[in-house]
């Protein structure tokens, strides 16, 4: 059934504001979101004490409730049913725009399945104001957020986004940063070129630009603080390379992923038997010519 939505049309139920919030500088916040701060009955936030330092900045004294990951579940009935009531409710993040790496898309869906009016701010994000700088190509661009934390799942996902064209763009953590790197030289290699922005809009903002192997020479003689958003330059032969491999044999699959993206014949062996769902060991039989 289509659903449409007049988000300025007067309805009795109180309308869910998804208002974003700075992403590090206090200064980047709009007159607009200031103003409907004050004015909604009540703020849904990740974490109240964080932004109760932003409404006593700005002299907001709405109302806060918490609605975070760990009570989302408990939450969101309780929110729909003051929303139903007339009660106009505005949803904010730690840091940026809600439902990105935040359970504001449960809370969006379920008023939108009870005819609740939903209306978008815009404001900070970091990962469009680290992209615009980053010196990538911005469009197209697949954004993902945050990596899997396994090894395995991690390898698994670069090796199925090493098919894209599009700039890839990702957050990060300064404790895991290292570890991703790394593995996106084994699945990408060490010349594609990688962008990674830190402490977008802060004080100390910095964007380090450069090839995978450069970049992880930098993160190998750095101290590592900050939040980052990391943008990756796109596959450019992902689809030669795709319809080519089905005519190659195995040896020179191995032998093209090593030279194109500068890899030695045991990780190549590797990205090889992921892209093929194949064993491991297959491969490393055909390529050094042995009996499997």
């Amino acid at each position: 059934m289509i659903n449409t939505q007049k988000s300025f049309e007067h309805k009795e139920e109180g309308n869910l504001y998804l208002v974003p919030t700075p992403i590090g500088n206090l200064d980047d916040m709009t007159f607009r979101a200031v103003d409907l701060l004050k004015h909604v009955d009540l703020i849904a936030s990740e974490d109240t004490r964080n932004t109760q330092k932003l409404l006593n900045h700005f002299e907001i004294e709405s109302p806060q409730i918490s609605f975070h990951e760990h009570n989302s579940k408990e939450r969101t009935p309780q929110l729909i049913e003051k929303l139903k009531a007339g009660k106009s409710i505005a949803q904010v993040s730690d840091a940026g725009m809600p439902s990105i790496s935040d359970p504001g898309v449960d809370l969006v869906k379920a008023a939108i399945d009870e005819g609740i009016t939903v209306v978008p701010l815009p404001g900070a994000n970091a990962a469009l104001t680290a992209l615009i700088a980053s010196g990538l190509t911005p469009q197209p661009f697949y954004f993902l957020g945050f990596l899997p934390r396994k090894k395995k799942e991690l390898n698994a996902k670069l090796t199925e986004l090493n098919k894209r064209e599009e700039t890839l763009v990702f957050y990060e953590s300064p404790h895991r940063i290292k570890q991703v790197v790394v593995a996106m030289k084994e699945v990408f290699g060490e010349k594609r070129q990688i962008v990674l922005a830190r402490e977008v809009t802060k004080r100390f903002e910095e964007f380090i630009r450069g090839t995978i192997k450069e970049v992880l020479e930098w993160l190998n003689n750095e101290k590592i603080r900050g939040e980052f958003v990391v943008i990756v330059e796109g596959n450019e032969n992902s689809e030669t390379e795709e319809k080519a491999w089905a005519n190659w044999t195995l040896k020179e699959h191995v032998e093209f992923v090593m030279e194109n993206n500068d890899l030695s014949s045991k990780k190549a062996i590797k990205e090889v038997a992921l892209i093929r769902n194949l064993p491991k060991r297959s491969v490393y039989a055909a390529y050094h010519g042995l009996d499997d």
